[in-house]
């Protein structure tokens, strides 16, 4: 399931910014880009996150902005003029462009703070947290949308399997109707007793009342595990299968172009309620 959160906290002498994007994917893959300052923390941080999202491609972004006036960091001047020295030797060109160079160049800020305070601590991971909320309130805003889609699509299949139902019995008695007259139309002695035995055999293989009374059972389950708290993206994809099955069971017996119709339609929105499930945790 999708997700982006974010938020700021801004301290005396930076601004610290946590992002966090997420994608849905089967496992957890958590990526996480920080200051080095930061490191000790990542793996703690690794086992929050998996503790609250569980699933998906989860990007994490902790940026630091420094407040000048209030900056600990300071110029290496040993660096930079070795940076200087050698582009001499490479190029020609002044001082003030050699020095515009050198400081965009690796190591030439260092920060006279050699540990990371507790106050600068605790905002690092209330900025974590508030970011995680941000997302998972983004997810379940999401989650309530395919929520709704799910049981109207349920719903309409609901519909399309009761008038299945009501079908049922016209479409055993045309079947009934059809095979009679192309027995009679043989113009053949048909032993009566027999062919009741072979009719009734026939018609029971293609009696859906199982099938129907199995969907239906699957897409009351289904409606039930959607409103679970933990997460059932895995098992509704389960019953979605389940229902397929019973679906083309009763289309496969139909025997009748009206009932095929309707297995079609329900095949759609079964199609459509898949394409979402991947979306679901």
């Amino acid at each position: 399931m999708t997700g982006f959160g974010k938020s700021s906290c801004t301290l005396p002498e930076k601004t610290i910014t946590v992002e966090m994007k997420a994608l849905n994917s089967k496992n957890f893959d958590l990526n996480i880009r920080m200051s080095s300052a930061y490191r000790d923390q990542e793996m703690a941080m690794r086992k929050r996150l998996a503790e609250e999202l569980h699933r998906g491609k989860v990007d994490v972004f902790i940026q630091t902005e420094s407040n000048l006036s209030h900056t600990k960091d300071v110029i290496n001047e040993q660096v930079v003029r070795a940076y200087m020295a050698q582009m001499k030797e490479i190029a020609d060109g002044d001082d003030v462009n050699h020095l515009q160079i050198a400081m965009r160049l690796p190591d030439v800020l260092q920060s006279r703070k050699t540990e990371l305070d507790r106050e600068e601590l605790e905002a690092v991971w209330l900025t974590l947290e508030a970011a995680l909320v941000d997302l998972q309130n983004y997810r379940n805003n999401e989650g309530a949308v395919l929520k709704a889609d799910f049981e109207m699509r349920i719903d309409t299949i609901s519909g399309q399997l009761e008038q299945v139902k009501e079908m049922e019995p016209s479409r055993m008695q045309k079947i009934n109707d059809r095979l009679r007259k192309s027995v009679s139309d043989l113009a053949a002695n048909v032993d009566e007793n027999r062919f009741e035995h072979e009719l009734i055999f026939y018609l029971e293989k293609l009696d859906i009342t199982e099938e129907v009374v199995r969907l239906k059972n699957h897409l009351n389950y289904f409606l039930e595990t959607i409103n679970l708290e933990e997460s059932s993206g895995k098992k509704l994809g389960f019953i979605s299968q389940e229902m397929g099955r019973e679906i083309n069971t009763i289309g496969s017996k139909a025997n009748d172009a009206a009932m095929q119709q309707l297995v079609v339609q329900m095949k759609d929105e079964l199609e459509k309620i898949k394409e979402q499930l991947l979306n679901v945790l």
